[in-house]
């Protein structure tokens, strides 16, 4: 029976990172379930789902000490389940605007007092198209709570999006 773990990765961005883990996974027997790896500036940032024999995670987390000395920062967790989860469901938020400080936070603080966790984000920004300005995107992926009114939700989101002068977009997942 092996045992799931997750760990966080932080480098230098080079080649062969991605290599490095897979091979010290496999060489503890290990099982490479799930990731999400990106190159945020200049650096590689990661979150990578394990499963190894209990016998051999320690061997894993030597060997993942060793890749220190490369400037490799890893993390290791136990992926403990988590205690049966309340009934949710799923929506996606889309926005875009002109960037500016303070997005992220007041769009996270209307979801949060609303007890809406964020499963999955992703931001950007790039040029907008003919203006040149900075744009910010972003989209997530959001548990709701089963009681939570769409509607309301979308009424204050549209609220603040008018003072950030950003667009949004927010759609239930059909599961």
């Amino acid at each position: 029976m092996s045992t799931p773990l997750v760990m966080t990765i932080l480098a230098q961005d080079r080649p062969g990172i991605v290599e490095s883990l897979a091979r010290l996974v496999a060489d503890q027997g290990g099982n490479w379930l799930e990731s999400r790896m990106c190159r945020l500036g200049g650096k590689f940032a990661g979150i990578l789902r394990v499963s190894v024999p209990p016998e051999r995670q320690a061997g894993l987390a030597a060997a993942l000490r060793d890749l220190g000395a490369t400037g490799l920062s890893v993390t290791v967790d136990s992926d403990q389940p988590p205690p049966e989860p309340p009934v949710t469901h799923l929506a996606t938020i889309d926005f875009v605007g002109h960037d500016r400080p303070g997005i992220v936070r007041q769009i996270a603080a209307v979801l949060a007092g609303r007890g809406v966790n964020v499963e999955e984000l992703v931001t950007g920004c790039s040029s907008a198209p003919m203006s040149g300005e900075a744009l910010f995107k972003a989209s997530a992926t959001l548990r709701l709570p089963e009681a939570t009114d769409l509607a309301a939700l979308r009424t204050d989101l549209e609220r603040i999006a008018a003072d950030l002068q950003v667009d949004i977009v927010l759609e239930p997942l059909i599961s």
